[in-house]
């Protein structure tokens, strides 16, 4: 049979000849393209013939004939072929077929019970990548929808207006009088842009307009409860500077990395940097590195030197903070001394870094060594007279105020309707009042103790805490310090009525107990008390011990003119204002209880000094607007209410801030209306020293002072509608090195006291401001306290001659009478009757002693004696009044001294 018409192999009947044609090509050997067809003439068939194809078709190792391997062959096709089949089928009888997944597996079906809500790693990729892309198309758009506003558009600001308190316009002032001026990059000083830089920015000129990685250290700074940075570019603080506020919000964030990015894109780094210079703010009302330079070192951008490079670049930190002459918004933490500290600090830091970036050789820097001290600020000049004083007292209870929103930046950009509580008559008649004792009294041109001379005062509402008035100096555009606020000058004697509050309320510590004492262990003192009042009798401690310093001296305390009264009753001490039983009276009852009755009473803890003996005698410095909040606690019987001087704000005709009174009650009502009663008698008594406020002829209330050389002179009181404080003092404030001067021979006078210039100032003012307003009586004291003496009075049952010796004063004055208390003395616990009403001629404790006034020596020591804490030794006593012929002080009319 011919082979093309051989049977086929066993094995393969009907149904493998029905099987698919690709079962029988997958078991045929494969073919090339020479072999793969027949046809009939032979084409295609290789060389050597049909026998020679099929020998080579056999695989090696076959044995047998042709038919052999053929039928092995086929066979074998066959068998596999069966069994790929029944393999097949098996499989399809035990496998169902998988249901199509869905496009987002989850819950994922191939998984059981929790596992279900088990994402895969690719669904959490494929999530987050989503995510990313979302984000990215989505910052895209808004990329492209936001557009680069147009500077002058946004950088337009307005003026603010400020009001007097009948309504009345008082300056137009801030906004739209920036003072700015805008200069090229190659005007600022190369040193000015490295210090800015290495502070700010060390990647400026490699960034993209944004630092994400300044940023994510911001965030995380933030997110640990590190210091808050801001994470800004220079760019980025360029765009919020001119083309966005100052708000924190989210929206305003994303417009800035998004308008930044845009404007890192489109400008160059140059041109930033110079718009960043030209729109920071520096402090002092100076917009712009142009005007920081003139504010602070009265030259050019361009011709500033490295160290004061660093210096302005560490303002950009925050001028309130940095300006070594005290911060515009004021405040415990912008104190000059503090404010100079962190300058300092910064200003090293910089210039530090500015080697660190390469943008500064070490060697330069090792030779900057001196810190370079700015000038102190001066006044836009349509701010002339008090209107600047009382421009930026209203911008400080602004910006110093949480409640108010309104940042010292955003008051600068304007708007704003600033209505305060000066009074526009009262603070007019106060300069007019300076002004003309000034003129009658002081000749520059002829004595050179008249140069240099400074008033300061203000005016406050009981029980409200409005300032009705200040003088801050001679005019606000040429001298720049506010009189009124805080000046370092202290207050002398004034401050006594604070420590007798201490006595009234706290009283007096128990010699036999510990040093810190409870209330049970305590005895409330009588304004009817017996201290010593002789001149520098010797300083004790609470429980007897004679007191030393830390160098182990002896305190002995001067009175003025070197006075001597003997056994006098704390009324009478404060009516001739001695100083050795009032720093006694401290010490009996805790210089630390001293401290917090003056803080009851209103005055701010920065301006208290060291807790040593002279603190009861005034070495601390409130300003005249603290003092004047104190005394109005007393006359408001112990309600205390914080000093403000803006009631309103408004802006485009909203409110934006209103003044809540905010009171608080400090002393007990009698322990105040005590004081009240024995300050009337500083005016009203026969040895007062503040009988010059006798003209007003109305209830008042005042005490002078004077302090340690005669270098600050006060008068503060009160009616019941107005409590007003008066200060006096020399000082050059043009010099480099500014320090108080003594008052010696000023105005042809030996000496100034508190009795003299201030209460003729104060008397004066206080005419003009209580005209027309009613004659209103303080409330009438109570009993109060008991009547206890001290140490060196207290009568002994056996006196040793040791004790008797002690209690001698060490130069007895020729005027002091024999210590014969009256019969009431030995009462220790005196009954409400007992009680006399001070002033009152048959007052059985009052006009025992007939001593001249004291002058108000505050603090210091005697002649070699010990100068703890540093008071000095005190000056000579004052000899009496004075004939300066002029005003309510001139003539021989004998007043007071203190």
């Amino acid at each position: 049979m011919s082979e093309h018409r051989r049977k086929q192999p066993p094995g393969r009947g009907r149904r493998a000849a029905q099987q698919p044609p690709q079962s029988g090509r997958r078991a045929a050997p494969p073919r090339d393209a020479t072999t793969s067809s027949y046809g009939a003439q032979g084409a295609g068939r290789p060389p050597g013939g049909r026998a020679e194809s099929r020998r080579a078709a056999t695989p090696q190792g076959a044995g047998g004939g042709r038919r052999r391997a053929a039928n092995a062959s086929a066979a074998g096709a066959a068998g596999a072929a069966a069994a790929g089949g029944r393999a097949a089928a098996r499989g399809r009888a035990r496998v169902q077929p998988r249901a199509k997944k869905r496009f987002i597996d989850y819950p994922r079906s191939d998984r059981d019970g929790l596992r279900r809500w088990v994402p895969s790693w690719k669904q959490v990729l494929g999530t987050f990548v989503g995510f990313v892309g979302l984000l990215m198309g989505l910052a895209g758009i808004a990329y492209a929808m936001v557009e680069v506003p147009k500077p002058q558009d946004v950088a337009t600001s307005q003026k603010n207006v400020y009001y007097w308190s009948n309504g009345d316009r008082m300056v137009t002032a801030g906004g739209g009088d920036q003072n700015r001026q805008i200069v090229e990059l190659s005007q600022i000083a190369k040193s000015m842009q490295h210090a800015v830089i290495a502070a700010e920015n060390e990647s400026f000129y490699k960034d993209k307009g944004v630092d994400p990685v300044g940023i994510g250290r911001a965030l995380f700074k933030m997110a640990t409860g590190g210091d808050t940075q801001s994470g800004s570019t220079i760019t980025q603080q360029y765009v919020k500077n001119t083309y966005l506020d100052q708000s924190q919000t989210l929206t305003r964030k994303a417009k800035e990395l998004l308008i930044s990015i845009k404007v890192g894109a489109e400008k160059e780094k140059d041109d930033i940097l110079a718009g960043y210079l030209n729109t920071a703010y520096y402090g002092r009302g100076a917009y712009g590195i142009q005007a920081a330079a003139q504010a602070y070192y009265k030259k050019d951008a361009v011709d500033l030197t490295t160290s004061e490079s660093a210096f302005l670049a560490a303002v950009l930190n925050g001028a309130n903070l940095y300006d070594p002459h005290g911060g515009e918004g004021g405040g415990a933490a912008q104190t000059p001394k503090k404010n100079k500290q962190r300058a300092e600090a910064r200003w090293k830091w910089i210039l530090d870094r500015e080697v660190e970036t390469g943008r500064l050789d070490k060697a330069k820097r090792d030779a900057i060594t001196t810190f370079p001290m700015p000038r102190p600020p001066e006044q836009a000049t349509n701010l002339k007279g008090q209107i600047g004083y009382l421009v930026e007292l209203a911008k400080r209870d602004i910006t110093n105020n949480p409640d108010s929103g309104i940042t010292d930046q955003k008051l600068k950009q304007g708007g704003f309707e600033i209505h305060t509580t000066f009074d526009k008559k009262k603070t007019l008649a106060l300069e007019k009042t300076v002004q003309k004792v000034k003129k009658k009294n002081f000749d520059p041109d002829k004595r050179e103790r008249d140069k240099h001379v400074q008033f300061g005062g203000a005016s406050v509402k009981p029980g409200d805490g409005a300032i009705v008035a200040v003088y801050g100096g001679a005019d606000a555009v040429t001298h720049y310090t506010n009189n009124a606020d805080y000046t370092g000058a202290s207050v002398g004697s004034t401050f006594k009525p604070y420590v007798m509050a201490a006595a009234l309320r706290d009283g007096v510590r128990d010699p036999d107990g510990p040093e810190e004492q409870g209330p049970d262990q305590r005895t409330l003192v009588s304004p009817r008390s017996v201290y010593n009042g002789d001149n520098k009798v010797k300083l004790l401690d609470y429980n007897g011990d004679t007191w030393l310093n830390k160098d182990n001296e002896e305190w002995h305390q001067k009175n003025d003119g070197d006075d001597s009264y003997g056994d006098i009753t704390l009324n009478e001490a404060m009516e001739v204002s001695a100083n050795t039983p009032f720093i006694q009276l401290g010490m009996d009852v805790g210089l630390k209880e001293v401290k917090q009755s003056a803080l009851d009473a209103g005055v701010n803890e920065e301006s208290l000094s060291a807790l040593t003996p002279a603190f009861s005698l005034g070495t601390s410095a409130p300003s005249a607007i603290r003092m004047a909040t104190g005394y109005a606690t007393f006359a408001q019987s112990g309600e205390k209410a914080e000093p403000y001087s803006v009631k309103e704000v408004k802006e485009k005709g909203a409110t934006r801030y209103k003044h809540e009174k905010k009171t608080e009650r400090s002393f007990d009502s009698n322990v105040a209306d005590n004081i009240t009663s024995m300050l009337e008698n500083v005016v009203q008594g026969d040895k007062g020293t503040g009988s010059t406020a006798k003209a007003l002829n109305r209830p008042v209330a005042g005490k002078t002072g004077t302090t340690d050389d005669n270098k600050h002179a006060w008068f503060t009181g009160y009616t019941k509608q107005l409590s007003t404080s008066i200060g006096m003092w020399r000082m050059d404030d043009q010099s480099d090195k500014p320090e108080f001067l003594s008052m010696n021979g000023t105005a042809g006078l030996e000496q100034i006291h508190g009795a003299s210039f201030p209460a003729e100032v104060w008397t004066d003012y206080m005419m003009k401001a209580m005209k027309g307003q009613p004659k209103l009586p303080f409330p009438e004291p109570g009993p109060i306290g008991e009547k206890v003496c001290s140490h060196s009075t207290c009568p002994s049952p056996s006196p040793t001659p040791s004790e008797t010796e002690e209690t001698e004063s060490p130069s007895p004055s020729p005027t002091k009478s024999s210590p014969s208390p009256s019969p009431t003395d030995s009462t220790p616990n005196p009954s409400p009757s007992d009680t006399c009403r001070w002033g009152q001629p048959d007052c059985d404790d009052q006009g025992t002693t007939n001593g001249p006034g004291d002058g108000g020596v505050d603090g210091g020591a005697d002649d070699g004696g010990a100068t703890d804490g540093g008071a000095d030794n005190g000056g000579p006593g004052d000899p009496g009044g004075g004939d300066d012929g002029g005003g309510l002080f001139g003539g021989t009319n004998g007043a007071r001294r203190e």
